[in-house]
């Protein structure tokens, strides 16, 4: 499979790298049930980074339909599509990356069927885990708070938060119960980047949902809070 150019590679990183606040959604949004490629531009403008299409009830053909709307849409705003568990998917749609989680199918695995150039996420809830990313392009790491998303198991609290701001290799995102409430706490114990699922996704509007999620972000960070240092960023 031939690589992409330099230029694409380098905007996928660099765009990985500067990110703040990462969306996980399904196909619609809030209680309007709105289409994601809908919102998206909003979305973005309202302080998103990367969003990653999440749904386990969409058939094959609607993920795609929506996934391909969504990753010009994300390209076009300069921020980044990542798709759920499914590498051909990605590549199909033109997506960004994929993410995986400890059970899914090897970071190396994902490569080979995306391509070099797709960025690879992987899910992380141990210290030991957190310490080996198998090569991964950055790392979720939680649960920090319970969560519906993630049913029977617990919250890692910020323990681990602060775990991977010593120790993690690559960027990394802290998820797991996250809103505009408790994110000074957890960008507090290290964080720089967060993702969410409820907070934006299951709020009633959630393009203002996000915009105040990314306000209280910035501000925490305006405040002091405590950064990574500049080599695991």
């Amino acid at each position: 499979m031939a690589s992409e150019p330099a230029s694409e590679r380098e905007r996928r990183r660099r765009a990985l790298r500067s990110a703040r606040l990462y969306l996980i959604c399904p196909c619609e949004l809030g209680p309007e049930r709105r289409a994601l490629p809908e919102l998206l531009s909003a979305l973005i403008e309202a302080g998103v980074d990367v969003v990653q299409l999440r749904d386990k009830e969409a058939a094959d053909e609607r993920l795609l339909a929506v996934a391909r709307q969504a990753a010009a849409a994300a390209r076009g705003a300069g921020a980044l599509l990542v798709i759920n568990d499914r590498p051909e998917l990605a590549l199909a749609a033109g997506a960004d990356g994929v993410h995986l989680g400890q059970d899914d199918l090897p970071v190396s695995e994902a490569r080979r069927i995306g391509g070099a150039d797709l960025v690879v996420g992987l899910s992380t809830h141990t210290p030991a885990q957190v310490d080996e990313v198998g090569g991964a392009d950055y790392i979720g790491v939680g649960p920090v708070h319970a969560t519906p998303t993630k049913p029977g198991r617990p919250g890692v609290g910020l323990g681990l938060v602060s775990h991977a701001a010593r120790v993690a290799s690559c960027p990394w995102f802290a998820i797991g119960g996250i809103d505009a409430a408790n994110v000074g706490a957890v960008l507090g114990a290290g964080a720089r980047r967060v993702a969410v699922v409820r907070a934006i996704a299951a709020a009633p509007d959630p393009v203002a949902a996000a915009r105040a999620l990314r306000t209280a972000i910035d501000q925490s960070s305006a405040h002091g809070t405590p950064a990574q240092p500049a080599a695991r960023a």
